[in-house]
């Protein structure tokens, strides 16, 4: 990551913020699309920047925000782990708003800025940020309207490249000393847990399988890279053949009637969405998975479909490091 310093950065003033997300808005309605703490206002965030590389060009940011927005969950984790409460963060598609697993008391006071999605380019200009963090991937084509409103920060991608976005975040957040903390944290954690399982041998001999039901889509059986499959792969645990057909290195599909591919020492699986229309209603009342080896031993584990698919962060990880050593242990 490229750095340069230097002494510039001026806050955008509520005025000059306003006129240029209505520019923004027009020109995108005509075709175009291309911090920390839990307070503060507009104007206090200093003079120092740094200049970094970003998936959408070289964007300078101040060394210390202190009026983040964040737009989707990656993003929400990596501040709430690095100690910054964001003034402003979208919601994800739960009854919660923020996902459950995340601390009440750390996302207390964080202001809704609409659906993941479709943010509310409003109500984050109202926020007066002077930085803002999401992917390409989910807002690329908002870039030209968020960067008017505040520098913007945006990672190519979310999931599989997770540790590396949370390089980028800590940098454009002025945490890098906090971000080799918690890095240092979680292989420690790592170690810890295959000891738990009787050392690298042991872990190496276990095949895990995780699945996800999703409403309105096929059964997945996640490949190695995708962010559960990272942490899997940190572990060092076995990993079954299916696993290796998964397109682009991310899922295997299947229907139900197809869920005998799934068969390993140990399975966990989540559900997003409604359960019978994701399918696992039907599916975890067949034969075919009532047969499945871990179901059979016991080793069939139901998981938070929030924690271990939607928050993609170190905080997650290092809840369900604790869920992997409690259930792969047994």
């Amino acid at each position: 990551m490229t750095r340069t310093r230097t002494r510039t950065f001026r806050p955008r003033s509520a005025t000059a913020v306003a006129l240029a997300l209505a520019g923004g808005l027009v020109l995108t309605a005509c075709g175009s699309g291309g911090t920390g703490g839990s307070g503060g206002s507009a104007g206090t965030a200093g003079t120092s920047t740094h200049t970094m590389d970003t998936a959408m060009g070289r964007v300078k940011v101040p060394d210390h925000p202190r009026r983040v927005v964040v737009l989707d969950t990656a993003e929400l984790d990596s501040a709430i782990t690095l100690g910054v409460r964001p003034v402003g963060s979208t919601h994800a598609d739960v009854k919660s708003g923020f996902l459950d697993y995340l601390p009440r008391d750390k996302v207390a006071g964080i202001k809704d800025v609409g659906a993941m999605l479709s943010p509310d380019l409003e109500a984050i200009a109202a926020l007066k940020p002077d930085l803002i963090l999401t992917s390409k991937i989910r807002h690329g084509d908002k870039y030209q309207q968020l960067s008017a409103i505040a520098p913007t920060v945006m990672t190519e991608s979310t999931g599989y490249p997770w540790k590396a976005n949370f390089q980028v975040h800590a940098d454009a957040l002025g945490r890098q000393a906090e971000a080799r903390k918690v890095v240092a944290a979680y292989t420690a954690h790592t170690k810890r847990v295959v000891a738990a399982l009787g050392g690298p041998a042991k872990a190496a001999a276990t095949d895990v399988d995780t699945v996800r039901f999703v409403e309105g889509a096929d059964i997945r059986i996640y490949g190695r890279k995708n962010y559960i499959g990272t942490i899997l792969t940190d572990l060092g645990v076995g990993r079954p053949a299916v696993v290796d057909k998964a397109k682009d290195g991310f899922s295997y599909d299947v229907s139900p009637e197809r869920i005998d591919l799934a068969n390993a020492d140990v399975l966990f699986h989540a559900t997003y969405g409604d359960p019978a229309k994701a399918k696992e209603t039907q599916t975890t009342s067949s034969g075919l998975w009532k047969n499945l080896t871990a179901v059979k031993n016991g080793k069939s584990f139901a998981v938070d479909d929030q924690l271990w698919f939607q928050g993609i962060g170190y905080t997650a990880a290092g809840k369900i490091l604790d869920e992997l050593r409690a259930d792969l242990a047994r």
